[in-house]
């Protein structure tokens, strides 16, 4: 049997070889069952095995093993809290990195229904969908904006494959790009450092608000700010198996992004999903030092503040004359705390003078998985979960790093979530252009 995560290895796609793999790590796990509160993979999982007398993992027929693999959706919680991983242990269980080996053998060899594989190619090109949707905005938010249920969701969700009963994030007419193109040029009294930032396609075309409060947070601190032509970061093509989309595209932001890093800037991304495919999954698929270049100088947008704010040679205000909050509660979303980088977010908030209470439930959204359609009796009673706990935190406000998972907030709530960055504008005073 063999442990492979790397996608160059040539037996990385080799049917055989994966599903050996997935006998021996499924036999560990049912063994182990730590991991059965996080998705519902884990007690699929289980009940499959445990209805054999013997619990014989290499019993799961391949359809067996692809429903687990089908139900993974990337969140990494159990690698954060896997004693077994291969930095620990000579096992070396790394079930989200087999999963996504599993997806990509899966997609090579012709076992994904066409279906399956027509939604991932539409709902990939983010990019494209972006354009066509912040052009068309007033007629494109009219139809994502239909009620749920509805003859006109069920008959987007036919065409594009996006959930036709969840609610979905609209698209703002001036994108990120163009807003930054087009504002005031801003003279820094004195200049600490300088970024580029890495925008993502929920920020470029949906929620340019938080790209706009992270440049003016970061400007107000002497950060000065650049803009650039990278893509989507590509992990939907990556979470649908399809590596040879998602390495073209890597390379492409690879090349600019290193560019950037060699003029002299760090890379700062206001999405954990992207920053971790960044920080991790370029360095994986594609390797090379201008991978490790990026990787090495990529941050999350509050992890870089509060490097300022903790350097010696570097300052960042807490003179906070705007409108402050008594009490927060934070999702911490999972991509952000599969990065081992602490709770910045939580950090720089309280910075402010709030309380900040943590919510740690995952949000079932994880990409675009939990937006699909046909996930909906996985992914809504996660988010259900989700909205108790925030219920019981009772803070006055809310906020979460991740946009998706702050719109199933919003759907599950009614109460609006904001990316930390833009709770701190408002604290420092600074405008909501919105």
């Amino acid at each position: 049997m063999t442990t492979i995560y790397d996608p160059a290895n040539p037996l990385y796609l080799d049917e055989a070889d994966v599903r050996e793999e997935l006998t021996r790590v499924y036999d560990l796990c049912h063994g182990c069952r730590l991991c059965f509160r996080y998705c519902t993979s884990f007690p699929t999982l289980f009940e499959m095995i445990d209805k054999h007398e013997d619990q014989d993992a290499g019993r799961m027929t391949p359809a067996e093993q692809d429903q687990v693999v089908d139900e993974c959706f990337q969140c990494k919680l159990c690698y954060v809290n896997c004693p077994y991983i291969p930095e620990l242990h000579e096992w070396e269980l790394d079930f989200p990195r087999l999963m996504l080996r599993a997806n990509a053998m899966q997609w090579e060899h012709g076992l994904k229904s066409i279906r399956e594989k027509s939604v991932s190619k539409m709902m990939s090109r983010t990019d494209l969908i972006g354009t066509v949707s912040s052009a068309t905005a007033p007629i494109s938010n009219k139809v994502i904006s239909a009620k749920p249920g509805s003859l006109v969701r069920k008959v987007v969700a036919k065409a594009t494959g996006a959930s036709a009963v969840r609610l979905l994030p609209t698209y703002s007419r001036t994108r990120f790009s163009t807003w930054f193109k087009n504002r005031p040029k801003v003279r820094l009294g004195k200049r600490q450092a300088k970024v580029t930032v890495f925008p993502t396609c929920l920020v470029e075309y949906q929620e340019p608000e938080i790209g706009q409060d992270l440049v003016k947070v970061y400007e107000h601190n002497g950060i000065e700010c650049s803009n650039t032509d990278a893509s989507c970061c590509g992990a939907p093509w990556l979470h649908s198996g399809d590596i040879k989309h998602f390495t073209k595209v890597a390379e492409k932001n690879i090349k600019v992004l290193a560019a950037e890093v060699r003029a002299g800037t760090d890379i700062v991304v206001p999405q954990p999903t992207c920053s971790y495919v960044l920080k991790k999954d370029y360095v994986e698929y594609v390797g090379g030092p201008d991978a490790e270049l990026v990787a090495e100088h990529t941050y999350d947008t509050s992890e870089y503040l509060m490097m300022v704010h903790k350097a010696d040679d570097t300052v960042l205000k807490t003179d906070f004359n705007g409108d402050t909050l008594g009490k927060i509660t934070y999702h911490t979303p999972c991509h952000l705390r599969a990065q081992n980088i602490g709770f910045k977010s939580r950090d720089l908030m309280k910075l402010t003078g709030a309380k900040v209470k943590l919510v740690q439930q995952c949000s079932g959204i994880d990409g675009m998985w939990g937006i699909r359609d046909g996930n909906e009796e996985i992914a809504i009673p996660i988010a259900e979960k989700l909205s108790e706990q925030i219920d019981r935190a009772g803070g006055d406000a809310v906020a979460g790093d991740c946009h998706l998972a702050n719109t199933a907030i919003v759907e599950q709530t009614g109460s609006e979530a904001r990316h930390p960055l833009q709770i701190l504008a408002r604290a420092y005073g600074l405008p909501d252009e919105s």
